[in-house]
């Protein structure tokens, strides 16, 4: 296979033996090559240099990095695209930085990722929060509606922004380009933290991905669905609305200014081969998992979320790449079934909740590997159901609390911990998520309400896990002063 263009030129400068008197300190790995069996003494290490003439720079580029970036966009479809070496998390942050500025609105889903909320916190922006569809069926989050986010525009015209998750962790899939048509009629942009979509493009079988769809910034984990290394990422802009210069220079703010060069060369080599060989891959890992799922479906209690959801809680599409399993008519939890997967079976899944496990599927995959999945699915079955009788859901929706001080202030602010009995009225310093469906009860700068330490209370009795609370007993939260 014809190599990429970062690797083409890291190998030729490697092949040149350059002494070297810059860093890194092992030298093109010259050091770990006194070791004989050493487990780094690979070559590998002697692409992992800085930015020496040749070698170009990610913050400036006009060589290597500039072409492999230039045909990074052209394949998935955008105007410009950018590397990121810090992963999704950092263009997310920038991405905010970049279309509002301190004390300016963006509009968020309630269940996004942390990043987001961290983007709000360093920028000093106002989040005004839009909750997902909630399935009380499987208790996770499912779509948002184009009528749901043009109703918050509505209430916030000052708003700069709308960021969308697209697909979310469960591959659901809301109707992004309903989504768009709204936000531009508005004349917002639209942000699509598409971190789990970067394999989209690769088949028509698949939901439409946010460039296409016309989503003016979008980000990718590239590592998490096609090949790149972990903590390599993408972001894509397919926009006249985004100012370029300040994009720029917000990623060279968030990001680190010694750049991995491995990464890079990751994410150079994810785009060729998913150029060259994604959708004969994609079509062959497609038809693995269908013929995953038309056996599954002939076993009795075992569920897989499926093309069935679409048309409920906002949802246009499913991404059938993710495989989300539910033992617990058998008596099974996720928690139990993941562990029994990795301890008995050599299978570990994405995550697990309390119903589901999560198996990200991507061009990797092959067919003995979903022949395994089923097999010690069967197997678990038949060696560990349980007689259960089903218990109540617990409902999570509520409404979004009072907003006492920005996000931005509530980090920094002062904490004390109290009572939870005794936090009503006051203001949050910490998150309170149920895990799952993974929204949030309650951010930091958030009043606290007799409601949500009932809810707090009910969750716990149902022995729901909830995250982002200092005390592991529920008991006490932190306020701000």
């Amino acid at each position: 296979m014809k190599d990429g263009i970062i690797l083409r030129k890291l190998k030729a400068l490697a092949d040149e033996n350059i002494v070297s008197f810059h860093v890194p300190g092992h030298k093109n790995g010259k050091v770990y090559k006194r070791y004989e069996n050493y487990p780094l003494n690979n070559e590998l290490l002697t692409l992992d240099v800085t930015e020496i003439p040749g070698t170009d720079n990610l913050h400036a580029p006009e060589e290597m990095i500039r072409k492999a970036q230039e045909r990074a966009a052209k394949f998935f479809g955008a105007d410009q695209t950018f590397f990121l070496i810090n992963g999704t998390s950092t263009g997310n942050i920038s991405a905010l930085m970049t279309v509002a500025n301190p004390n300016e609105k963006v509009i968020i889903p309630r269940d996004c990722h942390k990043s987001i909320m961290h983007g709000c916190i360093l920028g000093g922006l106002v989040p005004i929060y839009i909750y997902p569809e909630v399935s009380t069926e499987h208790n996770i989050s499912m779509g948002i509606t184009a009528e749901t986010i043009e109703k918050t525009i509505l209430e916030n015209l000052d708003a700069k922004a709308v960021i969308l998750t697209y697909p979310n962790y469960y591959g659901i899939c809301s109707d992004i380009e309903g989504i768009v048509k709204v936000v531009h009629q508005y004349e917002k942009i639209l942000i699509v933290d598409e971190a789990h979509g970067s394999h989209l493009n690769l088949s028509t079988a698949l939901p439409i991905d946010a460039i296409e769809a016309g989503a003016d910034i979008v980000i990718q984990s590239t590592h998490k669905t096609l090949l790149s290394f972990t903590q390599s990422s993408m972001l894509h802009v397919k926009s006249k609305r985004v100012d370029i210069d300040r994009l720029r220079f917000m990623l060279m703010m968030n990001q680190s200014s010694s750049p991995s060069y491995l990464l890079m060369t990751s994410l150079d080599e994810a785009r060729n081969i998913a150029q060259r060989y994604g959708k004969a891959l994609m079509n062959e890992l497609l038809t693995n998992i269908n013929d995953f799922h038309k056996k599954i479906s002939k076993v009795s209690g075992i569920k897989v979320l499926d093309e069935r959801l679409i048309g409920k809680y906002g949802i246009k599409h499913v991404d059938r790449t993710r495989l989300v399993i539910d033992l617990t008519d058998l008596g099974i939890s996720g928690k139990t079934l993941e562990g029994l997967l990795r301890g008995k079976y050599g299978i570990q899944v994405e995550m697990s909740d309390r119903k589901h496990i999560v198996a990200i599927c991507t061009i990797g995959n092959t067919r003995d590997d979903l022949e395994k999945l089923f097999k010690a699915l069967v197997n678990i079955k038949e060696k560990n159901a349980i007689e259960v009788q089903k218990a109540e859901e617990v409902s999570l929706l509520q409404r979004i609390p009072k907003i006492n001080i920005l996000p931005r202030d509530a980090a920094f602010a002062y904490k004390k911990e109290i009572k939870l009995e005794e936090s009503v009225g006051k203001t949050s310093g910490e998150y309170i998520i149920p895990y799952p469906p993974g929204i949030p009860l309650l951010c930091p700068g958030e009043e606290i309400s007799k409601e949500i330490i009932e809810n707090v209370k009910i969750l716990k009795e149902s022995g729901i896990s909830i995250m982002g609370m200092h005390d592991n007993h529920l008991e006490k939260i932190k306020v701000i002063e």
